[in-house]
């Protein structure tokens, strides 16, 4: 008899958790896609998002600010629900 191997998907494993899985990368690209550029920048002002923006500029930025990127999560958690 063979064995198989049954593997969950990662919302089984955290239902409650909308950030388990996601990226950093796929919550901006989907907060820009929702709001825009100028509408984030109204939500979280920061210069990454008000001043030429772009989706690399404000990664990097995040990705070294945690304060930022809690702000986004927030944001993103705000959107979903």
């Amino acid at each position: 008899m063979a064995n198989i191997t049954v593997s969950y998907s990662s919302m089984e494993h955290h239902p409650n958790d909308p950030l388990h899985g996601k990226t950093l990368q796929m919550i901006l690209t989907e907060l820009v896609a929702h709001f825009g550029w100028e509408t984030l920048g109204h939500h979280i002002p920061i210069n990454c998002f008000t001043n030429n923006p772009s989706m690399n500029s404000s990664l990097k930025f995040l990705r070294k600010t945690p304060w930022a990127r809690k702000k986004v999560e927030q944001l993103y958690l705000r959107m979903v629900e």
